[in-house]
């Protein structure tokens, strides 16, 4: 990469993991969006959020960008507010990794809190309900609102080009559903190439955007929790099958991933994972199954990689792990190709 004088032209280019193939030449790939700045791929979305704004007159010179988030939004968006000379707030709620919050402060924004110390909930309907309030009540304020945010979906047709440029063909785009403009922004750029993938989505057991009894789940930045709307970047039009994955699974499949190859990813990727690979020989054969792993895992090191923590939330399940390092060995492609290689 040539000599870059922004954080932001680092976005892009990530690498592709194959995790696991079968014998009938299906592989599952992972897109490992952890490779960008702040360590996720919701920085591709945050850039090209302030840019539109600029673009459309929303944002002026000295602006205030508000936006509610679990944390990876809002860490995009302070390296953009820093670049550009934005204030920026971000309102949390003490459910986000606490890496996150500390990097978003390092950066120079200023969190306001929805809830009090102490009470981990996931708030976000609280959180936009006050990020909204916050924006109208300053004329130099400009919220993001990533769920109803057109440019969401446009930060990530890059995706599409890079798997495209890499790849050539993608069959099957199977990735979890926050926002839904990772995945939806992909596939729609895909469908504008020429590559007409099956999308499947992916949300926590919990989350509403597919139907089904709503409640609570430990899943970060993914998913839309009871009392919360599913926003416009969900294009449900594109989605061909929605599924969901419990806490349990898509945890244990983030640290069995880390035990048995040494890639650390985040929850959420954990639960797309587990889908694909529970499901890997159903595919047709020779199918490339792509993955975005939105981040890594090395921001919950205190929470899902973290015994105690699981054990006092009734999420650490050896069963489990047992379950996905099994389907590991029986697909991942390392355990075989690396034998006798120094």
């Amino acid at each position: 990469m040539p000599l870059v004088t922004r954080v932001t032209d680092l976005i892009g280019n990530t690498p592709l993991f194959e995790l696991a193939a079968t014998e009938t030449g299906t592989r599952l790939l992972l897109k490992l969006e952890q490779f960008n700045p702040t360590g996720a791929a919701k920085i591709r979305m945050a850039r090209e959020m302030v840019l539109d704004a600029e673009r459309r007159g929303l944002l002026n010179d000295g602006g205030h960008i508000i936006e509610s988030t679990s944390g990876n939004t809002g860490l995009g968006l302070a390296v953009v507010a820093a670049e550009r000379g934005y204030r920026f707030t971000a309102v949390v709620d003490h459910h986000a990794c606490k890496d996150k919050l500390r990097a978003m402060r390092a950066m120079g924004a200023e969190l306001v809190y929805v809830a009090d110390e102490g009470d981990d909930s996931l708030a976000t309907s609280a959180r936009e309900d006050l990020a909204e309030a916050m924006a109208a009540a300053r004329d130099d304020a400009y919220f993001t609102e990533q769920h109803n945010n057109d440019a969401n979906a446009l930060g990530y047709y890059a995706v599409a080009e890079e798997l495209l440029a890499d790849l050539g063909q993608v069959d099957i785009l199977l990735s979890a559903v926050g926002t839904g403009g990772s995945l939806f922004g992909t596939a729609r750029r895909l469908r504008e190439l020429g590559c007409l993938p099956r999308v499947i989505g992916v949300e926590p057991v919990g989350s509403i955007a597919f139907g089904g009894p709503g409640g609570p789940y430990w899943q970060s930045g993914t998913g839309t929790p009871p009392g919360a709307t599913v926003g416009t970047a969900v294009d449900y039009s594109l989605l061909d099958e929605g599924v969901k994955v419990a806490d349990v699974d898509a945890f244990a499949t983030t640290r069995a991933v880390a035990r048995k190859v040494g890639l650390l990813i985040g929850g959420s990727a954990g639960g797309s994972v587990h889908a694909a690979l529970t499901r890997l020989e159903e595919f047709p054969p020779g199918s490339t199954v792509v993955t975005i792993v939105c981040d890594g895992g090395e921001k919950y090191l205190d929470t899902v990689f973290d015994d105690d923590w699981m054990k006092d939330r009734d999420l650490l399940d050896e069963s489990a792990e047992y379950e996905v390092l099994q389907l590991l060995d029986r697909y991942t492609p390392a355990r075989r190709n690396l034998v006798g290689v120094p």
